[in-house]
């Protein structure tokens, strides 16, 4: 069965400080219909405009992800989308009232509690996967960064991140072989900074929400107690210390590679803004937000391609159909030379997928231009329709004791010839809930990516004599 998109059950709220810009901010998670996405609210400002949650309105990499339309902008989305990314969330309008989202402690964790807290509701449409069907790759050759994403059957995701300049740390390796495990394995993950950063981001007026609460600081250059207490005065502590572990004694570790999996969190945030969730493996060398969005930037494009193209089913023949031919046999009345369906390989509520493997031993071959074979069209519909008509009976309690009669064919199309060795695949949808026996359907044959014929049916469902 396909997986439906869920949305969270009430409006639930978080507030803090933002970590650049140090302003105060509330930010309100709230349900959003099937098919809304990820967008932000600016509450607070004229007309309370909206942030689309799309890479193409990524203004700004340095330090996070900012997110601009028009006037309104809003940066450090990428912990929030994680979240909701995370734990299953498709559609979510988030409400705030400052151009920041909260830092809160540098992870995603509160996030998670927030979403924990409204509950998740399944809504009544599919969820749409971007699947990556081959290699995709981003590459940086001055920092050494790529991202690439291979075919998978989930979404999974490793990340290496190298730390040459620290004392105590090398490189670190994180990875998630599953959302299911975001909750437990990532989203406590905080984000870090290393010490020789932290003066110039204060100087260049950055980091103005950054305490030492929310951000592991690793120590990258032997430390004088002189400026340890420089440092201390500078987040209004009364003192700090180096560990043993290469970070300021601020805080406890959760992970000893935590830095690794708080950079996985942010790939989680930042690929959310293709646009669609992804089935697919990402690997990504010392991923940061640039090279996060230049890639969320790529899978968008294929989206889009995608979008304008129709895309013919993925047949994998080593799968298990849902239906072999004995079984449609139980369900169709048609016989040999006739019976013009090989399997089911995909089955929906409206949805259905067959195969049909055309060989040149097909009977209408001898007379239909046979020293030139081609399917005749008719029998394309006819295949067409069969398929169709498994997809209605489907919806039967006892099926084998009805049968679908077409009383109307409208839209036919014939792009492509088919020819012995070809391997069809027919993908039928209702267009229409059936009503008083009546299904409408659309239906579209493909030889590999390409449509060969198309049309629209009605048929009637009557009950056998």
């Amino acid at each position: 069965m396909a997986e439906k998109q869920r949305t969270i059950g009430k409006p639930v709220s978080l507030k803090g400080t933002g970590l650049h810009t140090g302003v105060y901010v509330n930010l309100t998670l709230n349900p959003a219909e099937a098919g809304f996405g990820y967008k932000f609210r600016r509450v607070d400002m004229d007309g309370q405009p909206l942030i689309k949650a799309l890479v193409d309105n990524v203004s700004y990499t340095q330090r996070g992800t900012v997110l601009q339309e028009g006037e309104a902008k809003v940066s450090t989305i990428e912990h929030c989308l994680a979240a909701l990314r995370g734990m299953g969330v498709d559609n979510c309008l988030i409400d705030v009232d400052g151009p920041e989202v909260p830092i809160l402690d540098g992870s995603a964790k509160f996030f998670v509690e927030a979403v924990l807290n409204a509950g998740i509701v399944e809504q009544d449409a599919d969820r749409e996967y971007f699947e990556v069907r081959e290699k995709m790759m981003v590459e940086d050759p001055e920092t050494g960064s790529y991202i690439i994403a291979l075919p998978d059957s989930g979404f999974s995701a490793q990340v290496m991140i190298s730390f040459n300049k620290s004392l105590q740390l090398s490189n670190q390796f994180a990875t998630i072989e599953s959302l299911d495990s975001f909750e437990d394995e990532i989203s406590m993950c905080r984000t870090f900074v290393f010490l020789h950063e932290l003066e110039p981001l204060l100087k260049n007026n950055l980091i103005k929400g950054g305490d030492l609460d929310n951000a592991i600081i690793i120590i990258d250059k032997p430390v004088e107690q002189e400026e340890l207490d420089r440092l201390a005065k500078l987040f209004n502590q009364p003192s700090v210390e180096v560990k043993p572990t290469g970070i300021l004694n601020n805080l406890d570790l959760h992970f000893t590679n935590e830095p690794a999996r708080h950079k996985l969190l942010d790939v989680i945030g930042d690929l959310t803004l293709c646009g669609s969730p992804i089935k697919g493996r990402i690997i990504a060398h010392k991923p940061g937000h640039k090279i996060n969005s230049e890639f969320a930037q790529l899978l968008r494009k294929e989206i889009r391609k995608r979008q304008l193209k129709i895309d013919a089913p993925l047949y994998d023949p080593n799968s298990e159909p849902v239906y072999d031919v004995n079984k449609i046999r139980s369900m169709l009345p048609h016989r040999y030379p006739f019976l013009l369906v090989d399997k089911i390989i995909e089955l929906h509520e409206k949805v259905v997928v067959g195969v049909k493997n055309v060989t040149g031993n097909e009977p209408f071959f001898t007379g239909h231009f046979p020293e030139e074979p081609v399917m005749p069209g008719v029998l394309l519909v006819e295949a067409m329709a069969q398929v169709g008509g498994i997809l209605v009976l489907g919806m039967m309690e006892e099926p084998h004791r009805y049968s679908t009669y077409f009383l109307k064919l409208d839209n036919i199309k014939f792009r492509k010839k088919v020819v012995p060795g070809d391997t069809l695949i027919f993908k039928l949808e209702m267009l229409t809930e059936i009503r008083r026996g009546v299904a409408n359907m659309k239906g579209m044959a493909f030889v590999g990516d390409s449509i060969v014929a198309e049309g629209e049916f009605m048929a009637q469902i009557i009950k056998n004599k």
